[in-house]
């Protein structure tokens, strides 16, 4: 990569200026380049003599030259190195240098842009992770699918990941599942219910005890009214949860385990890590309850793991869990939560660092609130009420694929608005549309190729150097940065960051294209056969590019679209 080796050549020239005694430093900071906004200074720039001139006490313009005079231009891909502003370094690249990068692409096809950085640690990504109390809301379905991408961001990244789903099977909520279910079960029977408030509302819950009725009724009415809602508690729970992962598949998300929260009680896990917090000096009693001094590492008061009444909390539960999650050896583990868990955030890391884990590796996401809007008005959303949307409505009111980009249109740490009436539009405005569409303008491309008797050849027989347009050079750089782009969404944990760089990829795409409606020397076919095979190489690595991106994204590459039009070729 072209950067890589200009960050190579800036370390070399600071260690050179070590060596020779002008330049006095301890360690050589971290190098980032970025592309300059004003074009006329160059292709890179780099402000690493304003981060020396900080620890060094020297001016960073002096520190600029010390580092720009030992880089020798004209000798690698480096035309010109220039100084600009308080000391920043400007770096011109040769015409043809980003080029290369082609023959990368092409080689390693769909491994380009998988990269090393997670050094095939275990990674386990838990997410989503709602009770079985009712279908996804798109709520859900934004977690769900950061989750995913996430998840194949850190795969791509060279992470071994597995995908978990906790199962909050245990506890009040399913208690009052079961009660919900079982009051619409003697509606049916015709007796006379007051169907609680605090119970679900929504028609799942009489679809659920209509199924019931029909197939264990008779069991069912020779229940006490205890065992009678256990029993309903198990059965909904466990039509909910199949309706769940099944939704969950057709959004394009497989989990690789269900991790049930009743197997820790069954297991006595819980009671396990109580008494190694116990023996560790980290719990007392307090009031009759059981305390986790979890202000002694950080928390900003102490929490309950065990009630006066002898019940245990959610909180305990958690503990005992994540202990198993380490245990299991993963090096890291993100937790992936609504926005309003964040108060949890501190009591969870401190009960990791009490079981004696490094809170380093766990680390949690939490996801922003997402609006559905509908003629520009927003969807209310409650499970409990039963005025939500669910990921399924959504899902099948604009596909999968716009479902799944949409959800990523905007970082996880904003609010989101989602659009229906964008998301199902067929133009250029529906951003998910128009990557797809560049995708299957390429593929026509090579259809209208094939006709002609134009077939790639290898590429040792393609001459690169034909590409001298600077959309060309442009778009080659732009496709040399997705390694780059996969482990900035792996160490940022935002991976909505490679939706947008596939978007601005497309943009570029569609713009060179089309100029060649106005300018012969953009057309791809039709040209002499040793410039138009260099320009199917080019597109065949856009679509390289564009194809592993879209895996990443858990989004489909068709090869042709309804409203696709003739290649202008």
């Amino acid at each position: 990569m072209v950067e890589k080796r200009v960050q190579k050549l800036i370390k070399e020239a600071i260690e050179s200026a070590v060596s020779d005694g002008v330049l006095e430093i301890a360690e050589i900071p971290e190098i980032e380049l970025s592309t300059p906004r004003i074009e006329t200074h160059g292709d890179l720039s780099t402000n690493i003599a304003l981060v020396i001139a900080s620890v060094s006490k020297k001016k960073p313009r002096d520190v600029a030259e010390m580092i720009a005079e030992r880089i020798s231009s004209g000798k690698n891909e480096i035309e010109k190195v220039s100084i600009a502003g308080p000391g920043f370094i400007n770096f011109n690249i040769k015409k043809g240098s980003y080029l290369e990068i082609l023959h990368e692409v092409y080689k390693r096809g769909e491994d380009f842009g998988k990269t090393n950085f997670g050094e095939g640690n275990k990674l386990q990504v838990e997410f989503v992770s709602a009770n079985p109390t009712g279908p996804l809301h798109i709520g859900h379905g934004r977690g769900a699918v950061y989750g995913d991408v996430l998840s194949s961001v850190m795969e791509a990244a060279g992470y071994d990941v597995t995908r978990e789903y906790y199962v909050n099977d245990a506890g009040g909520q399913m208690l009052t599942l079961g009660r919900s279910v079982y009051m619409r079960y003697l509606e049916l029977s015709n007796q006379k219910v007051d169907y609680p408030k605090e119970c679900y509302q929504g028609d799942y819950i009489m679809d659920i005890a209509r199924e019931l009725d029909k197939a264990e009724g008779k069991k069912l009415a020779a229940f006490s009214e205890t065992e009678a809602i256990k029993f309903c508690s198990e059965y909904a729970s466990n039509k909910i949860l199949n309706q769940i992962k099944q939704d969950l598949a057709e959004t394009g998300i497989i989990h690789d385990t269900y991790f049930h929260e009743m197997n820790l009680h069954t297991d006595a896990a819980i009671e396990s890590s109580i008494r190694f917090l116990k023996k560790k000096g980290h719990l007392e009693e307090r009031d009759g309850a059981l305390w986790f001094k979890s202000t002694e590492f950080g928390d900003d008061k102490d929490r309950v793991l065990r009630k006066a009444d002898g019940a245990l909390t959610y909180f305990a539960a958690d503990i005992a869990y994540h202990k198993n999650k380490f245990d299991r050896g993963f090096k890291r583990v993100i937790d992936i939560w609504g926005a309003d868990h964040g108060g949890y955030v501190a009591r969870m890391k401190a009960g990791i660092e009490s079981m004696g884990y490094d809170p380093k590796g766990f680390d949690v996401v939490l996801i922003q609130l997402v609006n559905l809007m509908s003629g520009g008005e927003a969807v209310s959303m409650s499970t409990r009420a039963a005025t939500y949307e669910t990921l399924e409505d959504v899902r099948k009111e604009v596909g999968k694929d716009a479902c799944r980009y949409f959800f990523l249109m905007r970082s996880h740490n904003a609010q989101l608005d989602f659009d229906l009436d964008l998301a199902k539009k067929e133009s250029p405005d529906n951003p998910v549309f128009y990557i797809q569409y560049a995708h299957a303008r390429i593929c026509s491309v090579f259809r209208k190729a094939e006709e002609q008797g134009l077939i790639l050849p290898e590429s040792s027989d393609i001459d690169i150097n034909l590409l001298n347009l600077p959309e060309e050079q442009k778009i080659a750089r732009m496709l040399s940065t997705l390694p780059e782009v996969v482990d900035e969404c792996a160490t940022a944990l935002e991976p909505h960051k490679l939706a947008f760089y596939l978007l601005e990829l497309s943009r570029m795409f569609q713009s060179y294209y089309s100029q060649g409606k106005r300018d012969d020397r953009y057309r791809v076919l039709g040209q002499e056969r040793k410039i138009a095979e260099a320009k199917l190489y080019l597109l065949k690595n856009i679509q390289i590019v564009i194809q592993n991106s879209l895996r990443i994204l858990g989004i489909s590459a068709p090869t042709k679209m309804e409203k696709e039009e003739e290649p202008n070729d």
